[in-house]
């Protein structure tokens, strides 16, 4: 009776755990996916000459971008000020790849989609749904890039592979202690919890 008894604890205790970390994993999932509002560009295919035209196209975007204000802004302002520039960004896509000699449609939308984990200079994001300015050169079936509109991480040099302290700062201003350490801490710890919320995340 006492072995039966045991068991049965034991499976209550493994079912509270597993409803535990599924409600962590997935309020810091859903909690990251309503901070961050990205720019995610995909290239034709994985050519060489279709990867060097998404970093044009992603160049001239941005160059384009740096003239607006995504600073010292709100999420849903920042999401909105994309909207009302959704026309300049596709004739900007339009001009780039016809000067580079290619004819291929572009598709320019604002929503809610699935990434796969990414990782941005020293910031990784978990897999989950996020809002997103997509931008889709010709078939878009080839490798992405991406950044982070809001908050704003887009006009940051990553050449060095570092987000820089201001960048970092802005981050902080924006996610709970918890959410900063996930994506920009590398401690076993962080990099276990970072595992737990990939699991829990459902595409």
């Amino acid at each position: 009776m006492k072995k039966r008894q045991i068991i049965v604890l034991l499976m209550l205790l493994c079912c509270f755990i597993l409803v535990t970390i599924s409600s962590y994993a997935h309020t810091i999932s859903q909690d990251l996916s309503n901070n961050f509002f990205r720019l995610h560009i995909l290239a034709n295919s994985d050519s060489s000459e279709d990867q060097e035209l998404k970093l044009k196209v992603r160049d001239n975007i941005i160059e384009y971008m740096n003239t607006l204000t995504f600073d010292n802004i709100s999420k849903d302002e920042a999401i909105a000020l994309a909207q009302e520039n959704l026309s300049q960004f596709q004739k900007i896509a339009e001009k780039t790849i016809e000067e580079e000699g290619y004819s291929y449609p572009v598709k320019i939308k604002i929503g809610n989609f699935y990434f796969p984990t990414k990782i941005y200079g020293n910031i990784s994001l978990p897999a989950g749904y996020y809002d997103a300015l997509k931008i889709e050169i010709g078939q878009a079936s080839g490798q992405n890039w991406w950044c982070s509109l809001f908050p704003p991480l887009c006009f940051v040099d990553i050449s060095s592979g570092v987000i820089d302290e201001e960048s970092q700062n802005d981050l902080k201003e924006n996610l709970s202690d918890e959410e900063f350490s996930i994506i920009t801490n590398n401690s076993e710890t962080i990099k276990l919890k970072f595992k737990i919320i990939e699991m829990f995340s459902n595409k």
